[in-house]
């Protein structure tokens, strides 16, 4: 058995595979062992067990790049309408130029959902519809479009939860080279949004130093409990195995190895998150 051109074979009806096997360097690794380990008559039975759980479904199923597009397409309505009625609300933002900046966002996320939509449709998929919004919480922010500093305060939770949701996807995307890019340069602009609120709320609040463009720790900046979850694992300070703090004998402090680098969120984490703002 030819175990190359069986792969290869699969390859040709599911471009695919490699995601759901990891990726073709792991793939390739495990199906040598199988080949070298295993008598012949036992390896289509190996090779079973291996695409059993590739293609089983529930959690283990990959989501396609239209399923993706769709979640991000439901987080990017959610901040639309946020901006959309913030900045129609009349004397909530009073600073003239911090008022511009948030225009400049709304104007943002308004192209982002148009952008997102078209694409869903070119790649022959359904765009989900704009769900209802409760921008309360279910009465956890009932000020949110009359107290500035709630206002400030839940558009940073949402930015801060939009930088980590594109991160978390971008493994999701990487069948397609052009879906991708277009992934990270929405996730870059997601990030400067994120700064801007932050540098803004911190300005509001007399430069208060808890406040600060980038996330310490797993740090809400002042906000809360209750959107601890938009932070959760932001305290790592291990990367790739790699301990952080003090490295190579440097004075690396724990905030210094949080701030430095920005952790993923799931889409099971998010969607838990943005729920309560979602009425149907």
């Amino acid at each position: 058995m030819n175990i190359h051109n069986l792969i290869t074979e699969i390859e040709k009806i599911d471009s695919e595979v490699y995601d759901r096997l990891d990726n073709r360097r792991s793939a390739m690794q495990q199906f040598t062992k199988i080949g070298g380990k295993l008598a012949l008559a036992a390896v289509p039975l190996a090779l079973g067990g291996m695409f059993k759980k590739a293609y089983a479904g529930g959690g283990s199923m990959k989501p396609g790049i239209v399923d993706v597009l769709n979640y991000a397409l439901t987080l990017e309505y959610l901040e639309a309408a946020f901006y959309n009625m913030g900045t129609g609300t009349s004397g909530l933002i009073k600073n003239g130029k911090i008022q511009a900046g948030f225009i400049e966002i709304r104007n943002h996320e308004n192209e982002h959902v148009a952008f997102l939509t078209a694409t869903i449709k070119a790649l022959g998929g359904t765009p989900v519809p704009m769900p209802t919004f409760d921008f309360t919480a279910g009465g956890t922010f009932t000020d949110v479009f009359s107290n500035v500093d709630t206002f400030y305060a839940v558009s940073q939770t949402f930015e801060d939860t939009g930088v980590r949701a594109y991160k978390g996807q971008a493994a999701n995307l990487m069948s397609s080279n052009d879906v991708l890019t277009a992934a990270l340069q929405i996730h870059s602009v997601e990030a400067r949004h994120a700064a801007f609120v932050r540098s803004v709320r911190s300005v509001k609040m007399n430069y208060d130093e808890s406040i600060r463009p980038w996330i310490t720790g797993n740090s809400t900046a002042g906000i809360g409990s209750v959107v601890q979850a938009s932070y959760a694992g932001e305290d790592n300070t291990n990367q790739l195995g790699i301990v952080i703090t003090n490295i190579n004998g440097f004075d690396i402090s724990w905030d210094d190895a949080t701030e430095a680098f920005d952790e993923p969120l799931s889409m099971d984490e998010v969607l838990m998150i943005v729920a309560p703002f979602i009425v149907k």
